[in-house]
Order: C-alpha cells, then structure tokens, then sequence
C-alpha cells in the first residue's frame, strides 16, 4: 500500500468518527429497497417526461461509485447488484443532510429515496429525497487495473475486481444463465437432478489424484470426489433411468489457465441410449446455450472463429494418429514402430506400456489440430477402464471426447455394465495402482455389486462448465470464470505447490 492510500484511508477513517459523534451508525441494517437500477432503465428508459413525474417515489440501495459536486448541486452514480444508476442531490432538497451527502466516499453504501427524471443529456435519474448511511468503506477502490501484477490481484481480491470490473460482473451473470440453461435443457427431457456425496471412502469415476481426508469421529479416511460418476450409476441400477448433477470436483493437481484443483461439472447418464445418442444430445444442448447466452452459433474464443452448427465432425481416435504420424496405427501395431513414428515428431517414449504412448502421442500431436467441434470416437480399451466395447471389435470402447478450439470440452462413453468385465478392468487398475500410478481407479466392490443386481444399458457424459464458460464467454484462463481460483500464498510460495502457468 502506497503513502497516497495510507492518508486516505486515515481521511476515511476520521470520518468513520464523525458519523459515530454524530449519532449515526457507520455500518447500518435494514433499508426498505422498492427497485433496482436496471429493472428501472428497462422500466422507463423510453418514458416521457410525464410519465416520469406520474411513476411515483423510488427507494434504492447501493454503493456509491462515482462523485461530482457543484456547489449546492451534487451528482453521483449508485451501484447495486443489477447495474448503475445516476443520483442527482440539491443542498435546498436535502437541507442539513446535504453536507453529508457530500462528503461520501466512493465505495460507502447508501440508501436513497427520490422521485425520477431525465437530465438535459437525457439520463434517468433519482433526485434524491432522503439519504440513509448504511456502509463505510475504509479503503479507496482503484480507478485501473492493468498489468500482470493486477491481473493477479484481481482473483484474489475478487471482490474488488466485482465492484470496479464491469467485464468480470458480466461474466459471473453468464455463469449463472448458463447453468440455469442447462437444467431447463435437461428437465425438458426428463432427466432427474440429483445429489451424490462429496467425501466418497472410495475416489472413483476418474483418472485422477485426490484430497484425502480423516473423519474422527468413524476413524476412517475419506477423499474428495473426483468425479460422481459411480454414485449416479448406482441410481441407474436403482431405477432411476435419466439423472444429472451439477457437481464440484477436486483433483489434486497443479493449476493453469485450463486447470483448478475445485472445479464443476455436469454430469448426467440416460438408460437405454449409446454414446452416438449423447453426441446428438450434446449438440442439441450447445445450441441452445448458444442461442440463450450469445444470439449465435458463430462465437470467438481467443484466436478462433467457431461455428457450432451441426453436425459436427466425428474423428476415430486412431484415424487421427495415423494421419498424424504418416503410419496406420491400430492397437495392434507394435508400439515400436509407433514409438519410432512419434520420435520423429518429437515424442520420446521410454519403454512402456503402447497406451500411454498412444494418449501422449494424440494429446501432443493430434488435439492442437481439433480447433472446430470435434466427437474424437472409438477409444482403444486401456484407456477407458469404465466404457463399454465395441461390439465389433472389443480393443475398442464406444466413447467420444469434445474437443473445440484445441480444448477437451466433453467426456462421454457408452456404460460399460457387466459386472464380471468390470471387475476385471478394475483388478487391471489396482495391479498399475500398485506399480505406482497413483492416478489408476480403484477397486470398488460395492460398486461391482451393484451391477450384480443389473445396471439397464446407458450412456453418460461429463461437460466441464468452467470450461464451458470459457468458450460462451471469449476468456482464455479459467480463473476469469471461477469466482475464488486456488492460488498459492500471497507473498510466498507453498510447500510442495505445483506450478502455475
């Protein structure tokens, strides 16, 4: 804090005092609100000046943001949650309370009442009657932020970026209208919103690291889901045929301008679909968001131009790495010669299993090239432990990944739901646990019960809304639309934090 900030925070703080002498209460309660600011410009906007003498009294509250005196006139602007809305006072209007109307800092809260009018330069306006002190602000909002340096500060004193940041306002309204969005789309059709736990004595649903915690009061280690997956597919065993959550997740991971440790997603399973019923859906679903939050399905996200009209493109997995590394790539090709084709393209494979150097080789060769909507389709079995096989040919699993503008956007596949197959894939993951993959699934017995009682055929998805977000509103990092992103300690750095970037 600079000397400049210091003085005025003093200032305030001397004023803090005057209105306690004075016999006022600095940080006041109840305030009697009739409208909104911007109810009122949609409201009366075109309104004649007859009709704004008839409208009658108006009673707001707010934070004051803007201050202009004249003498015995003075202007200022009013925020609430809605938008701004100018004031307009007179000392002969306001008698004794003038003074005190003028001596408000940017950033006190306030309650007005008054009549409304339209200034010479044609904005609405309320001349104010009454004034109440309802909050003293002690510190100086900024007039700029600019810089990396503030960039920074912005996530961690979001509540300031909120007050001051018009942009980022705009961007948590879209966050909400987007999720409303998406349970209108899904109630539409049916589909149950439900509750799963968020602290699971088992992590499963995904390739993932997670938070453990203790419960002392059962002596046993719970985790943080990483997903919610298991949990909606025992609702499926439990005859609930269509269900979604719209979920928070934490993985322990690093963070970047794609990842945050607590993250939301929707997630949702209809019986008696496939995965190619989900790619439908999936489109249908984007454009309706895109309808709702933009009037369009040609949107910009970053350096691309994007048209979400369907149908989208469908890629095999496979299909995209031959054509990538100039070889015909097949599960069955020898990961030598794939290790060969993918070094010469930069990848250095040590000696392992072909799987991870298939999933190493597409994310690094393959999605960079998936800028238009993309279903990436028919993924090789080892790396889909929970989806279903392809009944023509079990190396395959019915499974589809979103990719748009180079970012995996969606996760859907055809659930796999016999339970001898399952046990084996996960008596799979448990032998990799053991080798020391600490992001493999785990053994869920319960989980394999279910599917013991019978699981109906289904298919189910996973759609980051965060990320989604980052689409519908043009941001490249997810912090812009994560009102609270993880960030390592203020002034420090934390033990063993990843890295950010």
């Amino acid at each position: 804090m600079n000397h400049d900030d210091n003085e005025l925070i003093r200032q305030r703080r001397e004023k803090l005092e005057a209105l306690r002498r004075s016999g006022i209460d600095p940080f006041g309660g109840r305030y009697p609100v009739t409208h909104w600011a911007r109810g009122l410009a949609e409201r009366l906007g075109g309104a004649s000046e007859e009709e704004l003498k008839g409208f009658g009294p108006v009673s707001l509250a707010g934070r004051v943001v803007a201050m202009r005196h004249h003498g015995k006139t003075c202007f200022a602007h009013l925020m609430d949650q809605t938008a701004r809305i100018q004031l307009y006072a007179r000392a002969d209007g306001l008698g004794d309370e003038y003074a005190r109307f003028v001596e408000l800092d940017a950033g006190d809260f306030i309650g007005v009442t008054g009549e409304m009018f339209r200034t010479r330069t044609g904005e609405l306006t309320v001349a104010v009657k009454t004034v109440s002190f309802l909050a003293k602000s002690l510190r100086p909002l900024p007039e700029k932020w600019h810089g990396l340096k503030d960039v920074e500060t912005r996530y961690r004193q979001r509540y300031v970026d909120l007050i001051v940041n018009t942009e980022a306002r705009e961007i948590f309204l879209m966050r909400a209208r987007l999720i409303r969005a998406m349970r209108a789309f899904l109630d539409a059709r049916g589909f149950l919103e439900v509750e799963t736990p968020m602290m699971q004595p088992i992590p499963g649903g995904a390739i993932a690291r997670p938070f453990k915690t203790h419960h002392n009061a059962l002596g046993m280690d719970l985790y943080l889901r990483i997903a919610p997956e298991l949990y909606l597919k025992r609702l499926l065993v439990g005859g609930f045929e269509r269900v979604y959550e719209i979920n928070r997740n934490f993985r322990n991971e690093g963070t970047s301008t794609l990842h945050n440790p607590e993250f939301t997603m929707l997630e949702f399973y209809q019986a008696y679909a496939d995965y190619t019923d989900l790619m439908e859906l999936t489109e249908a679903l984007f454009v309706d968001l895109a309808h709702s939050l933009r009037g369009s399905l040609a949107l910009m996200w970053g350096e691309h131009p994007l048209d979400l009209k369907p149908p989208w493109r469908r890629l095999a997995f496979f299909d995209g790495l031959s054509e990538t590394l100039g070889l015909c790539v097949t599960p069955e090709t020898d990961v030598a010669a794939v290790a060969r084709a993918a070094a010469a393209r930069g990848i250095v494979h040590d000696e392992g299993p072909a799987p991870k150097l298939w999933k190493e080789a597409f994310e690094t060769l393959v999605e960079p090239t998936l800028v238009q909507p993309t279903f990436v389709v028919d993924f090789p079995t080892e790396l889909s432990p929970l989806a279903k096989r392809k009944r023509d040919n079990p190396l395959l699993v019915d499974r589809f990944e979103l990719f748009v503008a180079q970012h995996e956007m969606a996760n859907a596949y055809s659930e796999l739901n016999d339970p001898v197959d399952q046990l084996a894939r996960f008596r799979e993951q448990a032998g990799l646990q053991a080798r020391g993959d600490d992001e493999a699934h785990w053994l869920d017995e319960d989980y394999v019960r279910a599917l013991e009682y019978g699981m109906p055929p289904a298919s189910g998805e996973g759609i980051g809304i965060d990320r989604l977000l980052m689409m519908f509103a043009n941001q490249p990092s997810i912090r812009e639309v994560i009102l609270f992103p993880l960030l390592r300690p203020e002034g420090g750095r934390a033990a063993g934090a990843g890295e950010e970037s």
